[in-house]
Parts: C-alpha cells; structure tokens; sequence
C-alpha cells in the first residue's frame, strides 16, 4: 500500500522528528570477516523473556545485504561524546568504521568500546516494514557506564540529562 498522493510525506517526516530518540551505532560481521555498520536512531526493546531488542533500516542501504546474511550484530548505544561518530557512521561510504575503538563480544561481534551501553544479539526475526528492513535480535550479553547518552530530535543532535 502507498500513501495518497496528498499525503504529506515531508511533514510525516519531520512530525517524526519531533520525537527525541537515543543514538546508537550497529555494526555486523559480513560473509568475508569484515565489519557493516551504520548510525540508527530506531532502536527500542521488544520482549524481557526472551530479552529482545529491534532496529530499522532503509531497504536500500548500502550494507543492508551484509546485515541481512548475518548472524548476529551489536548495538553500541554513543554517548554525547560520540556525535562526531554518530555523523561519520551515518555516511554511505565504507570507510566510516575505520580508525573507531572497536572490541570484539565473547560471540565474535564487533561493538564500539565506550558506548554508553550495548547488546550482542543474536538476529531472531527480520521483518519487511514499507521502505525499511526491521531487525529483531537476541540480546545474549550487554553491558553499560554511566554517563549522558547522545539524542536526536529535529534534525539536531543533543544530549539526555544523566
């Protein structure tokens, strides 16, 4: 199904925008050993028991098909330090994960460091949604520090109150 042509599909979009939301960086291993990752705002928990996590991506991204062949992925939730990271792993190109504090997950799986929190997930369901891919993974270790976490709201990145 397609919108009305009279729909507005920039104001939806920017009515979505006025949702304040967490920043976070997902990162997947790709068939030949490498790393995928990208910056997402559309994280959110699903399920306590099994503990489950999702996320979301436009169809079209350039790592979608590494995402969609893997296994597992990280969610490395950035604090408000991680803004220059959060912008430069929202890029298409390929070397936006290079030179990042990257450690790996007793599973294998690469996650940022000193992220705010993170989970290892095993993917468990992926899900068409419109004109994005939804992720549903596992969560089999997380970990977290405190600190303020990075926001995203208007087109503006921010910080939370911790």
């Amino acid at each position: 199904m397609t919108s009305s042509p009279d729909f507005d599909a920039r104001g939806f979009r920017d009515a979505l925008g006025r949702y304040a939301t967490g920043v976070a960086l997902v990162i997947a291993r790709t068939p030949d050993g490498g790393i995928a990752g990208m910056t997402i705002n559309s994280f959110a928990s699903v399920s306590l028991d099994p503990p489950l996590v999702l996320w979301s991506m436009r169809s079209g991204t350039a790592s979608a098909e590494a995402f969609r062949a893997a296994s597992g992925f990280t969610v490395s939730i950035l604090g408000a330090e991680h803004e220059e990271i959060a912008r430069r792993c929202a890029r298409a190109d390929c070397e936006k994960l290079d030179n990042l504090d990257l450690v790996d997950t007793a599973s294998g799986h690469a996650r940022l460091r000193d992220a705010i929190v993170w989970f290892d997930c095993t993917t468990w369901a992926q899900h068409p949604g419109g004109d994005h891919d939804i992720f549903i993974g596992e969560v089999g270790e997380f970990g977290s520090r405190p600190g303020a976490t990075l926001m995203f709201q208007d087109g503006r990145f921010g910080e939370s109150g911790a």
